[in-house]
């Protein structure tokens, strides 16, 4: 262990000593995040905890993945596929309400689904909505979808999309509505309610006494409470303090959680692959036999064991072994060898402002096979706007790639990297190992610190969230 990261425990032992302010709180939990939400709005983010707080604290999907991940009814109370399965017909629950006091209808439902099939909206799985031909609401409690072509499965996305309120949102044309005023203060129909947002500090949600029994009732915590906190030390003190009840950890901090009698420790599967996007699209990754290389140089089971500490497995593809519809797809050799000679310079854009240990560890395994890696480090909206800009001003990214259970998140990937795949999940994985657009490294396990006053916590591949609803504080 590093002498900084001796001196950073030794500081939360006495921390922790002081006291812990946890109880003092009754029924509001603090949940970290590394970062801000990025955005309320469903149609417009891509951050993960943001569309977990979408469709499990403020808003309600169409229907929603139990722990096996089979669609189960939520907002829609059933549905009914017609004898060619290229018709979907949505019941819903009509005793849900906006936070305002209006009803929730079929017409917002079939407005979400417009806005996200347009594609001035740029809605990031619109693709998983391309063979979607009609949306009608017939009455305010009935919703129609007519497919080109029969889906294979219940769609993903529809677990995936929360539902916005028309009523607030119509008047704005789809290219503006990152700038609609909802986004800044958001109506909701879910189990809890939006009260205030600090940009960069806190989002704060109360729960709504009269969500319908139908959907669950009302939450059994008073408030939930999103604090961001993005460094890794102040989040590890301030769980270790009692002041957050839920916060992600390093997994060089696990042994050392998992010794406070007033945490405990959760690991669990989530959708989720580490690896470099390669910009395709120019020097030196427009080369084949270039990402071939560097790919074959890195050891992957060196980062599990060093940098994750054996909280993930090797990875080969975008898709974790533990999700539906893995293939273990095998990357064709290459004809002849390819030699680095003379050696390939090239940037990594990442994220932080740290010792990027990740990347130092990269930069080390790849010298010897002839690649000069040069680190460089943004805070985070600079790094998305240079790779998922228009220009895509970037040779390689260090990404953390979130996936959902359809793996819809394929075909965006491709794209980011440059370059196209089949919209069939199997068909894909095979591309990707095929064409190498990006090096993947390793599928983490989710790693978070829990205060043992918060019960009923339930974590797996759909996310850290499903269960928020049924979360309570005991002794």
């Amino acid at each position: 262990m590093r002498v900084t990261q001796r001196r950073a425990l030794l500081a939360l032992i006495l921390v922790t000593a002081c006291g812990s302010p946890a109880d003092r709180r009754g029924a509001t939990v603090l949940f970290a995040s590394g970062a801000d939400l990025q955005s309320i709005n469903p149609l417009l983010t891509v951050h993960p905890l943001a569309r977990q707080i979408q469709r499990y604290v403020l808003l309600t999907t169409l229907a929603r993945y139990d722990s096996s991940l089979t669609p189960r009814p939520y907002l829609a109370r059933n549905w009914v596929w017609s004898a060619d399965r290229r018709q979907l017909s949505f019941h819903l629950e009509t005793a849900v309400r906006w936070h305002d006091g209006t009803p929730t209808t079929a017409r917002d439902v079939a407005w979400t689904l417009e806005a996200a099939r347009d594609p001035t909206t740029g809605y990031p799985r619109a693709n998983d909505l391309a063979a979607l031909d009609l949306v009608k609401a017939t009455d305010d409690s009935t919703v129609v979808l007519q497919f080109r072509a029969a889906p294979a499965a219940f769609p993903d996305v529809l677990t995936d999309l929360a539902i916005l309120p028309a009523h607030l949102l119509d008047t704005i044309p789809h290219d503006r509505l990152r700038q609609a005023a909802w986004n800044d203060a958001p109506v909701g129909n879910g189990p809890f309610r939006f009260i205030q947002h600090e940009a960069n500090r806190r989002w704060v949600f109360a729960a709504d006494s009269e969500f319908p029994r139908a959907l669950g009732g009302p939450p059994r915590l008073e408030r939930f409470i999103v604090v961001v906190v993005n460094e890794p030390t102040t989040k590890l003190a301030a769980l270790t303090s009692g002041e957050l009840d839920v916060a992600g950890i390093q997994p060089a901090h696990a042994e050392f959680v998992r010794r406070n009698p007033n945490l405990r420790v959760l690991s669990y599967p989530i959708l989720w692959t580490d690896g470099i996007v390669f910009n395709l699209r120019k020097p030196p990754f427009n080369r084949l036999e270039v990402r071939r290389a560097l790919n074959a140089a890195i050891d992957r089971r060196e980062l599990v064991d060093g940098y994750i500490y054996g909280f993930g497995t090797p990875a080969s593809g975008p898709v974790p072994p533990a999700a539906p519809h893995y293939v273990a797809a095998t990357s064709r050799p290459p004809t002849a060898p390819f030699q680095v000679k003379p050696p390939i310079e090239f940037e990594l854009l990442t994220v932080g402002s740290g010792e990027a240990a990740l990347e130092q560890m990269l930069q080390a395994r790849l010298k010897p096979a002839g690649f000069e890696l040069r680190i460089r480090q943004l805070e985070l909206s600079a790094f998305l706007a240079r790779v998922y800009g228009g220009g895509h001003e970037f040779e390689a990214a260090m990404l953390g790639i979130p996936g959902d259970p359809g793996l819809g998140y394929l075909q965006p990937l491709a794209e980011l990297a440059g370059m196209r795949v089949p919209s069939d999940p199997e068909s894909a994985q095979q591309v990707f190992a095929d064409s190498v657009a990006v090096a993947f490294l390793y599928h983490p396990r989710g790693l978070q610190g829990i205060n043992r006053r918060l019960h009923g916590v339930t974590m797996d591949l759909r996310g850290e969230l499903p269960t928020v609803h049924d979360w309570w504080i005991g002794q």
